[in-house]
């Protein structure tokens, strides 16, 4: 029996993994638990799936828990610290990191030196420290599974063959559901038309980071620390239908593609029980119900996101983590309506344009970084933001 650490438990990459230790109770335990502050969730889980440990981001909010979960056997902690021993707890076998954002490097660099797989969705991880991780997992012995279903389908693709055969690896996007707006009409997107991904049910940050394709920029560089490969080798391509998840070119012209339907079920189960498939109850795919698979380039000057994630690569040191930083506090900004969907992009620029990038040697590194970064952003969010809301803002320039 595996024994799973699960790493943002609440969110949907956690709840889609306990679907699955549902279905299969004599091959998976869940052992810990983190979430942010949907205590109530948590309590349900905790009933369910008796962990040994849990953790909370707040202190109030594991008061609280403990009190309701008193004659339960559980450890209810909170803060960065209750994270860390949920993600070293001795019988853990494997972290399924599913955490959203910067908040998911800690946790899981932790889970790694304590020895643990780790299960990776939480993509900031190694788009903030990928050389640092890496070289901490070969150095315990651990392997980083790929849960994104991106990389997921590279990874698969790429099973059986040598790696000094391929060419380049392609990564699909859905486009998110602006990609034939005009702009009038992106000028004046919403949170809650931004949250409306038209194929996978995510949660509001991936969302809005799929509409501006930033999270596809996130999984190029990503694809760069999972695959060992340069940016020029890592290419995307616009993918409606969500089937394709992605490609893999070998240098003999053969392609190989990984489909599916767009459920993440299926690369969570495939990490969980890897190398063995677990038989999902799920709906088949249907090529002939869909009928027609469409690929399109994506436009840089309509997505300038993905064109600034190729750049934080190249550049290199700390220039990802500040755009990630960047990136975070403007989506949480368009999201509260303090900036409009289109400057998001023109924050990371901004704070991009300032940052002097440093070698990463160490997390403290990464850590100052992102502060750093975070603060130059939220000091752009400031100088240009409306007590009125967002469109009157979204006119101007940063």
């Amino acid at each position: 029996m595996k024994k799973l650490l699960i790493f943002g438990s609440t969110g949907s990459i956690g709840t889609n993994t306990l679907d699955i230790v549902t279905q299969f109770p004599e091959t998976f335990q869940v052992v810990g638990l983190t979430a942010g502050s949907n205590s109530d969730k948590l309590e349900r889980q905790i009933h369910e799936f008796r962990p040994r440990i849990v953790s909370l981001a707040s202190e109030s909010a594991a008061t609280d828990l403990r009190k309701r979960c008193r004659n339960l056997e559980v450890e209810i902690l909170w803060g960065l610290e209750g994270a860390i021993a949920v993600a070293t707890h001795p019988e853990g076998d494997l972290a399924v990191s599913g955490i959203v954002g910067a908040a998911g490097l800690v946790p899981t660099l932790s889970a790694i030196k304590a020895g643990k797989n780790v299960a990776l969705a939480n993509k900031e991880t190694l788009v903030m420290a990928g050389e640092l991780i890496q070289k901490e997992a070969m150095h315990h012995g651990v392997k980083i599974l790929p849960v994104d279903s991106e990389h997921s389908a590279v990874f698969q693709a790429l099973a059986g063959h040598r790696r000094e055969d391929v060419k380049r690896i392609i990564l699909t996007a859905s486009g998110g559901p602006f990609l034939n707006a005009p702009l009038s009409k992106r000028r004046r997107v919403t949170p809650q038309e931004a949250v409306r991904h038209p194929n996978w049910n995510m949660g509001a940050k991936i969302s809005v980071d799929s509409a501006t394709l930033m999270n596809k920029g996130l999984e190029v560089i990503e694809a760069r620390w999972l695959f060992d490969l340069p940016p020029e080798r890592i290419d995307v391509l616009i993918h409606r239908q969500s089937i394709i998840h992605s490609m893999v070119e070998y240098v003999d012209g053969s392609v190989i593609a990984q489909m599916g339907i767009p459920d993440m079920r299926c690369p969570i189960s495939y990490a969980l029980n890897y190398p063995e498939r677990l038989s999902l109850n799920l709906k088949p795919l249907d090529l002939v119900e869909i009928g027609t698979l469409t690929f399109m380039k994506p436009n840089l000057r309509q997505f300038p996101c993905l064109g600034l994630a190729y750049e934080a690569l190249r550049i290199g040191g700390t220039m990802p983590t500040a755009l990630n930083a960047a990136n975070e506090e403007a989506v949480g900004a368009f999201l509260k309506e303090e900036i409009g969907f289109l400057d998001i992009s023109k924050v990371v620029e901004k704070t991009m344009e300032a940052c002097e990038p440093q070698k990463v040697t160490n997390l403290e590194d990464v850590l100052h970084a992102d502060e750093w970064a975070r603060k130059k952003a939220r000091g752009y969010v400031r100088s240009r933001s409306t007590t009125v809301g967002a469109l009157p803002y979204i006119e101007r320039q940063i």
